[in-house]
């Protein structure tokens, strides 16, 4: 036997629910099978929201429910035959008309209580797994129905109820013992305590419901047949190179979906885990995909180390700190009363070896709640000063790394912070499980995207890095950069792994920001489509984008673009200058920018600043922190009046071999920077500096041999000026 569960995209339309019936007439063929149903897709929210404004005593409610009722009139009038159509009609017409009722009930009460919430949610299975059933026997597939609040017994935990599984085990195999059909629909998410009473095995726990039965009947192998491929190894909205997960532990999935993955709902796993019963993640719109199957058994030829990466949002971290806490029992203990007092539920735990605080985890939603709860609980050492109130951080989310082969291998979790370090996430707190199956980090929300993206190019892909280009700049040497990289661009991929995106373009009148890149064979037609150029909102973008491997690129000259530079590496965006404004301002702000890189593991690169790119800087580098100390350099570091005095014969006149070396690309934007000898000096004072002296610009020697005249005013006017002299 087989067990199958459909969820709510899958029964949200006629197209979806004819699918349903082709693969369960597939499956057929071989087994017999069980099949337990969503509710068609919003429909349970639908009915949430109709309670919810039925107590706030809001009557929109009443138009909630014609909608819902017409919606599932619809689909019954697309999939079933005219004849076959009075009797589900019918069925759901008197489900409706309970639902009316319920909230009317709750309409005069203007309340809401957690029982009459799980009866008025359940109708939504009812409904679908009705009409679903009407549908097999229509088309001729002898299909019964079993409601399932008649066979899995629960608490009276309403809204999450636990499964007293002797009883439903007792209750499903009776069932089915006497069952002659070969195909039976349940609906899924309900069942019922011992006075009858409709319970919910909380949201998503129609998978649960299948898993529940599949170990109850020991079947072959349960199969969630939902909207998606299989488990992932990352949100791929986040992560455009996610991939299917082709098989997984028990183990490893029942982590992942703890922690985010929203293809399997947590509890699901350990009934089938219990009976090694495989379960199957399949895509109802795509059946013949392989899919991912969950069992014990792993492919011993897959020796990937991280299995998958996961996330949860909203989360606030509850810190409990005094030093009256340090060598006294029973702190720990007390806070988890607390909590559990008020139902709240820890996702994760850390505590510093000094016993000077503890750290717990919960759902942003709570955290008032658990605030009061807790500073109720120590009021008495609170008001002594053993113990500060309890300090709650929101903004949070939980970044966890899972995979069984973690274990016994060393560096993991070096290279987890490495990683993160190097992209300026900061992590607040950190977990890890002794099974070493789980590394778990408290990160700020903001930062979630990009670390997902850093952590699976780190661990799962293996194969590309992504870097995201932010341009400013795009005079000649600008384009030439641009020209080179879009040669290149198959190279790097090819070779060094390297996947260039460029992701921002300015120049000083337009700029323009693609996060998914710019096409490089198309930038200047999609530059002057951009926004009018403004430093600040370039800068602020690159910033709030938060992108991971983020490099600015400056090929200008300016001053303004270079001030702009700790506000990057404060971020951990690395900075690659030709401009040489930064490096030779003054020794205090070069020394700012040398340390803002040490501090933030920004790169803050500057080779072409002297050489043209030739590793001069690299070099001089290298041999400092090898020991060698630098007395004496000997260069020409000009290649514009390298070129000018190579060329100039008297034939012409100076100024015309000036302008040929600006239209050749030697000189600055500015050839007065050239020819006064400015240029010159800051190159000496970089190469000075990275030798390691501490040299300003006016200790550095510099005589003209052009008259002051030739500087005044504007470009044109220093040619002009050239020309009479």
């Amino acid at each position: 036997m087989l067990v199958l569960k459909f969820g709510g995209t899958s029964m949200g339309s006629k197209e979806a629910m004819n699918q349903v019936v082709h693969i369960a007439a597939t499956k057929m063929k071989h087994h017999d099978l069980v099949i337990v149903v969503s509710a068609m897709s919003g429909t349970t929210d639908t009915l949430l929201n109709c309670g919810k404004m039925a107590s706030e005593q809001n009557d929109g409610y009443r138009e909630l429910i014609r909608l819902s009722e017409d919606r599932h009139m619809q689909t019954i009038a697309e999939l079933v035959p005219a004849q076959h159509q009075n009797g589900i009609k019918a069925i759901t017409k008197n489900y409706f008309t309970e639902i009316r009722e319920l909230c009317n009930g709750i309409y005069l009460l203007g309340e809401i209580s957690p029982r009459v919430r799980d009866r008025l949610a359940g109708y939504g299975e009812l409904l679908s797994s009705n009409i679903i059933t009407t549908v097999f026997n229509a088309g001729g597939t002898s299909c019964a129905w079993k409601d399932a609040r008649e066979i899995i017994r629960t608490n009276s935990n309403f809204g999450n109820a636990a499964v007293d599984f002797s009883v439903t085990n007792a209750l499903v195999k009776e069932y089915f013992s006497q069952n002659p059909s070969r195909l039976t629909v349940v609906p899924g998410f309900i069942g019922s305590d011992a006075r009858q009473i409709a319970t919910t095995l909380g949201r998503g726990g129609s998978d649960y419901s299948a898993a529940i039965i599949a170990a109850a009947l020991d079947a072959e192998s349960l199969e969630i047949w939902t909207d998606v491929s299989g488990m992932m190894t990352a949100d791929p909205r986040w992560v455009p190179n996610a991939r299917i997960i082709p098989e997984i532990s028990y183990q490893e999935a029942m982590e992942l979906s703890h922690f985010g993955a929203k293809v399997i709902y947590p509890p699901t796993i350990q009934p089938v885990l219990n009976k090694n019963i495989p379960a199957w993640i399949k895509n109802t719109f795509h059946p013949k995909d392989h899919g991912t199957v969950i069992r014990g058994a792993q492919d011993e030829s897959d020796h990937s180390i991280v299995r998958g990466i996961s996330s949860i949002n909203d989360l606030a971290l509850l810190s409990l700190e005094g030093s009256g806490m340090v060598g006294i029992p029973g702190f720990s203990k007390r806070l988890f009363e607390a909590l559990a007092r008020e139902q709240i539920n820890v996702i994760l735990i850390t505590q510093s070896s000094s016993e000077h605080s503890i750290c717990v985890g919960i759902d942003a939603r709570q955290a008032d709640q658990a605030k009061a709860a807790i500073d109720l609980e120590f009021e008495y050492e609170i008001v002594a000063e053993k113990v500060n109130p309890l300090l709650v951080e929101k903004d949070l989310s939980i970044v966890a790394l899972v995979g069984d082969n973690m274990k016994n291998h060393t560096g993991i979790s070096g290279k987890l912070f490495s990683a993160l370090g190097r992209n300026g996430v900061n992590i607040r707190a950190i977990a890890q499980g002794s099974s070493e199956r789980n590394i778990s980090v408290v990160i700020g929300t903001s930062d979630v995207r990009k670390a997902v993206n850093v952590l699976h190019e780190e661990f799962v892909e293996k194969t590309l890095r992504q870097i995201n280009l932010f341009i400013t700049g795009l005079g000649n040497v600008g384009r030439k950069f641009i020209d080179q990289l879009f040669q290149q661009k198959a190279y790097l991929q090819e070779h060094l792994r390297l996947q260039v995106n460029v992701a921002g373009l300015s120049n000083s009148r337009q700029m323009l920001i693609r996060e998914e890149g710019i096409d490089l064979s198309q930038w200047e037609t999609a530059l002057q489509a951009g926004e009018k150029a403004e430093l600040g909102a370039f800068i602020n973008n690159i910033i709030s984008r938060n992108l991971r491997n983020s490099i600015f690129v400056d090929i200008t000259d300016s001053d303004k673009v270079a001030s702009m530079y700790p506000a990057l590496l404060e971020k951990s965006i690395a900075v690659v200058a030709c401009n040489k404004v930064a490096a030779s301002s003054p020794y205090a702000g070069y020394r700012k920018l040398k340390d803002l890189s040490e501090e933030y593991n920004a790169p803050f690169l500057f080779e072409t600043n002297v050489g043209a790119g030739l590793p001069v800087i690299a070099t001089l580098k290298d041999l400092v922190r090898s020991g060698d100390r630098v007395h004496r350099m000997q260069a020409v570091l000009s290649g514009t009046l390298n070129f000018v005095f190579n060329n100039y014969d008297g034939t012409r006149s100076f100024a015309a071999v000036v302008k040929q070396a600006q239209d050749e690309g030697y000189t600055e934007p500015d050839p007065r920077l050239d020819l006064s000898g400015m240029d010159v000096m800051r190159k000496i004072l970089i190469l000075a500096r990275e030798a390691g002296a501490a040299l300003e610009m006016e200790q550095v020697g510099c005589t003209p041999f052009l008259p002051a005249s030739c500087f005044e005013g504007s470009v044109e006017d220093f040619y002009r000026e050239m020309e009479r002299q």
